[in-house]
């Protein structure tokens, strides 16, 4: 059988790094082929290549057995491989037909736009995704999974005969999840070839047939999934096998010692939510999507209006109005989304640990020699992965990029951290990591809030746990109550 799709000893170097060093990849008709690997492995190099967005210096592109190249995206869409990019490439005043259609919109016999029959073929692509979406609406007023399933329908409106999918499940709920899979099956059956990416393991043991795996830029190894287990996979992922995802906890909260008191009402109508932090502790938030935890937090810290609200810091009263008075008492976020919301991208990774600092201090003039001693100090402390201090924050991987957010909120002396989905997008080496730091930070005495909708990390780094529902605060969980079947009997209501 002639392969759909391959790549032969691919190689890509950019400025002092070598991206891609003799990557094979064979995706074969209606196969679903896992391209795995930590942040960093040059998997988003790769897929970039497969699509045109970046040419590769060495190697080659056979497509249904004939060499081919990509000199851009509409090439490679024009030869039949439609991706679904992990950053979404939607444009936010634009309605989902308009989104679907950018560039390729379909007109009638006198040149004018049939948007009849655009309708149409979006409603049926919608339809095939079990989804109900309103084409009117500007893709920035639908929800996070609603545009990841417009971004969906995009590609499949493509027809194409490869399927990119980078992390399409990110920020779909479970229920949102099966319903990709199911599609991903059905074109399977019409043989399309799909290369999936996920750092979900159990993901791509449900759906994948073969897995190949990257580590550093480098080839490791193609096997069959029915082969091989997550141990396995996690061991040549990462070139050493992680013992304990979750580290041991290495000491108690002080219980005597609240940090912060807060009671909040977010509307008239709505009922108040209490709840505190200890020093040294981390306090999980949990609960199904859209059950109010984001909002419970973003009420908090002045981001959004609330109806009334009672913050106490260190036993003393506190009134957080903005995120940036929040951030002069000490408290720091780290956003859901981090690329857009948490670090300014094409600054340089000390540009970004100190972006907050210089306003804080009030200082026009910066002494470079102690603010660069200053940043080498958090890079090492956090354990950011960049060749120096002035690489642009872009070109690091989820979790270095993770890091740099968290070594700004230290170089802010806070002393509570917010983490909203701190590892959504990270591999399993790198989530290691996050959790070892969040460890040590505990120990140092810093606070942690985390809002995670993964229940085995709730369960594995916090010391108590709220769970939530319906906007509010449902339960309180400590010791052996946090356990998944507990939290999510509260979650759904079924407790």
């Amino acid at each position: 059988m002639t392969p759909l799709l391959e790549l032969k000893q691919i190689k890509k170097s950019f400025p002092g790094v070598k991206a891609l060093d003799g990557i094979n990849l064979t995706v074969q008709p209606g196969e679903i082929h896992a391209l795995l690997g930590e942040n960093g492995a040059g998997k988003s190099t790769l897929v970039k290549i497969m699509c045109g967005i970046h040419q590769p210096d060495a190697g080659e592109i056979i497509l249904q057995g004939k060499n081919c190249s990509f000199p851009n995206y509409r090439h490679a869409i024009e030869a039949g491989i439609g991706i679904i990019f992990q950053e979404f490439s939607l444009i936010p005043y634009m309605s989902a037909v308009d989104n679907i259609f950018l560039n390729r919109e379909i007109k009638n016999r006198w040149g004018l736009l049939d948007r009849r029959e655009m309708r149409r073929k979006a409603r049926s692509v919608f339809k095939r995704l079990a989804v109900d979406i309103d084409m009117d609406c500007p893709v920035e007023q639908l929800s996070v999974a609603q545009q990841q399933f417009v971004e969906i329908a995009k590609a499949l409106s493509l027809d194409a005969r490869v399927l990119v999918l980078d992390e399409p499940t990110a920020t779909l709920t479970p229920g949102e999840a099966e319903h990709l899979f199911s599609v991903m099956n059905d074109l399977r059956l019409l043989g399309v070839g799909m290369v999936f990416i996920s750092h979900h393991l159990d993901e791509i043991f449900a759906v994948c047939d073969r897995i190949t795996v990257l580590r550093d830029g480098c080839y490791i190894e193609t096997l069959p999934t029915s082969d091989t287990d997550i141990d396995e996979l996690v061991k040549l992922m990462v070139g050493r096998k992680i013992e304990n995802t979750f580290p041991v906890k290495s000491h108690v909260p002080d219980r005597t010692k609240r940090l912060l008191e807060a009671s909040i009402q977010r509307t008239k109508q709505s009922q108040t939510d209490h709840f505190h932090l200890h020093a040294g502790e981390i306090l999980g938030f949990a609960g199904l999507v859209g059950s109010g935890r984001t909002e419970t937090i973003s009420a908090l810290i002045g981001a959004s209006p609330c109806y009334r609200k009672s913050v106490k810091l260190n036993g003393q009263d506190g009134r957080l109005s903005s995120p940036a008075h929040a951030l002069q008492q000490g408290i720091g976020l780290l956003p859901e989304n981090r690329k857009t919301e948490g670090l300014v991208l094409p600054f340089s990774v000390a540009q970004n640990i100190t972006l907050n600092r210089h306003e804080k201090r009030g200082k026009i003039f910066v002494h470079a020699g102690k603010e660069r001693d200053i940043v080498q100090k958090l890079i090492r402390a956090v354990g950011v992965k960049t060749p120096d201090a002035d690489t642009a924050v872009s070109t690091l991987s989820g979790g270095n990029q993770q890091k740099v957010v968290i070594a700004r909120w230290l170089n802010n002396d806070c002393n509570i951290l917010i983490f909203d989905e701190p590892t959504r997008g990270i591999d399993v080496g790198a989530k290691s990591e996050i959790y070892q730091l969040m460890q040590q930070l505990t120990a140092k005495g810093i606070s942690i809030i985390m809002i995670s909708s993964e229940l085995p990390e709730i369960i594995g780094v916090c010391d108590r746990v709220l769970v939530f529902r319906g906007g509010h605060i449902v339960a309180e969980l400590a010791g052996n109550e946090i356990e998944s079947g507990n939290i999510m009997l509260h979650a759904t209501g079924s407790a």
